[in-house]
């Protein structure tokens, strides 16, 4: 894929020190561009890329975010929260920062595109082939999604210059959402939500999304892009393949066969409110404590009928195509939680 629309520009990345920021500063960086990452007082800055600058802000009370703006030419938002306890948590740490970034972005002249990574969460939950389309009105279930779905509302006054990428389930080395999953299949267990049922998803390896945030910075017209690997999963056919990959690689499991549990749906819910209320608890006497991977919030998206996304305006209109088959994919996570001693 052709990044030459990124040659010499000036990139600001918010959230850069994340999963899909680690595999996206290296492209950008490849591509030509001059890359400055948004950190915070805590970012963890040790595993950028040389070459990437940083600039110290606070998306929360806006302190330095003017400065680092200055001469910036395309933003890229992936900067969010994925676990919290609550609304209260979301809508502080996702809306509130998407209303002074944008408020930011109005008086950034230089600032010619911007690409908002949301998620499909803001769009809601679909089990009919070929997946909820960007047209469809976003009905959102979780706490996050609606977070999500209002960065969204909040960005839009930037008009053309935005362009809105909604990716499913994204999954590859040094994801720590997906980690309980894979130590699971390591194990020879996995979970899919919903008794005597099958759970359709889309997915998309972490590559994939880098080189779709790589399209999004080109100077075109903007607006909501759903993404995918192209093809349609289960849940349970998901963590079989994920077991092959593991047994391929580490002999983890035995005959790589992954033993899917179909819980039903109250068991669930129960799982979700004890570990939601044992991290609560455990923040009482903890400075710092944070919402499990597993909470209710993520139950209400577990109990939805599933999770399919349609891909095809960004194939229409940008051409855009996935290149990681699954199998590919997850041998490269399981190989990156293999150098990092994760599983």
């Amino acid at each position: 894929m052709s990044a030459e629309h990124l040659r010499g520009k000036r990139v600001l990345v918010t959230g850069g020190t994340g999963f899909v920021g680690r595999h996206l500063l290296p492209l950008l960086l490849e591509a030509g561009a001059r890359v400055t990452c948004l950190t915070r007082a805590c970012s963890r800055t040790a595993s950028l890329p040389e070459g990437v600058a940083t600039a110290r802000a606070d998306l929360h009370s806006g302190a330095g975010l003017a400065q680092a703006l200055e001469g910036q030419e395309i933003v890229i938002h992936m900067a969010a929260l994925l676990f919290g306890f609550g609304w209260q948590d979301y809508l502080r740490a996702n809306a509130r920062a998407a209303a002074v970034l944008t408020d930011a972005l109005e008086k950034a002249e230089e600032v010619k595109r911007v690409a908002l990574i949301s998620s499909l969460a803001a769009a809601g939950p679909c089990a009919v082939s070929p997946g909820i389309a960007e047209d469809a009105a976003p009905m959102p279930v979780s706490a996050y999604g609606w977070s999500k779905l209002l960065v969204e509302q909040t960005l839009r006054p930037l008009g053309e210059k935005l362009v809105i990428l909604r990716p499913p389930v994204i999954y590859g080395s040094a994801d720590k959402g997906l980690l309980p999953v894979f130590r699971g299949a390591a194990r020879g267990v996995a979970v899919s939500p919903g008794a005597f049922r099958e759970f359709p998803v889309s997915v998309l390896h972490v590559r994939d999304m880098a080189r779709a945030v790589l399209r999004a910075c080109a100077a075109e017209t903007g607006g909501v892009y759903h993404l995918n690997d192209g093809r349609e999963h289960t849940m349970s056919g998901f963590c079989r393949a994920m077991g092959l990959e593991l047994h391929r690689l580490t002999g983890r499991p035995a005959r790589g066969v992954v033993r899917v549990l179909r819980l039903p749906l109250p068991v669930m819910a129960v799982t979700a409110a004890f570990a939601t209320g044992f991290a609560r608890f455990a923040s009482r006497f903890r400075s710092f404590s944070r919402a499990p991977n597993w909470n209710m919030d993520k139950y209400r998206e577990a109990r939805q009928p599933g999770w399919l996304a349609d891909a095809g305006r960004i194939r229409r209109e940008w051409g855009w195509t996935p290149v990681v088959p699954l199998a590919d994919g997850l041998a490269e996570a399981v190989e990156g939680y293999l150098r990092g001693n994760m599983l």
